[in-house]
Formats: C-alpha cells, structure tokens, sequence
C-alpha cells in the first residue's frame, strides 16, 4: 500500500493507494498521528481515491483515527471514494460516523 500525506488549510490529507487492510495498520498510524497534535489541523481528509480493496480491519483503523481526532477537536471526511470503497462504506453504516465524498 502507499501512503503520502499533506497538510495545508488546516486539512491533513492522507492519500492512500492500493489494498488497504490489517497489515498497513501500522503505516496508517504513523501517517496520521503527528498531525493529531498540531492545532492548526482541523480536519483529517483520507483519500480513497486509488484504494483498490478494502477490509473490515482498515474500517476498525477509520474508528480509531475518528476516536483519537475527535478527542483532539478534529474532524474526519472520507473523500474520492470510488463506487467499490462507497459500497463496503455503506454496508457498514460508515455515513453515521464520517462524511463520505
């Protein structure tokens, strides 16, 4: 899986690309985690726009980053999610917790 990251406007960008599932668990953290702490980042955008699969580990990975940025008064959007990804989003209720482009 790739994972790049960006940050301006006050958005954190994660841009992920290819399977994301239980093994990138540890590369997600990492790409997030030092924005949690700057005050200048409100809101965390995850782009899904090249995920070509995802599995119900990487949704649990979505609950915990939600967990932690709302903690830290940040929000989460899920952004560019191709018509595979919106469908597995959906099925879990994923529109409850996130707001889904």
């Amino acid at each position: 899986m790739e994972i790049r990251t960006k940050s301006a406007d006050g958005v954190a960008s994660i841009i992920l690309g290819g399977r994301f599932d239980f093994n990138e668990n540890r590369e997600f953290k990492t790409a997030y985690e030092p924005f949690l702490s700057q005050r200048e980042v409100r809101i965390f955008e995850i782009a899904f726009g090249n995920v070509e699969f995802i599995d119900s580990s990487a949704l649990g990975m979505l609950l915990v980053l939600r967990d932690k940025a709302q903690a830290a008064s940040k929000s989460v959007k899920l952004v560019q999610t191709r018509d595979l990804i919106r469908q597995v989003l959906e099925i879990a209720h994923f529109e409850r917790f996130f707001e889904i482009t």
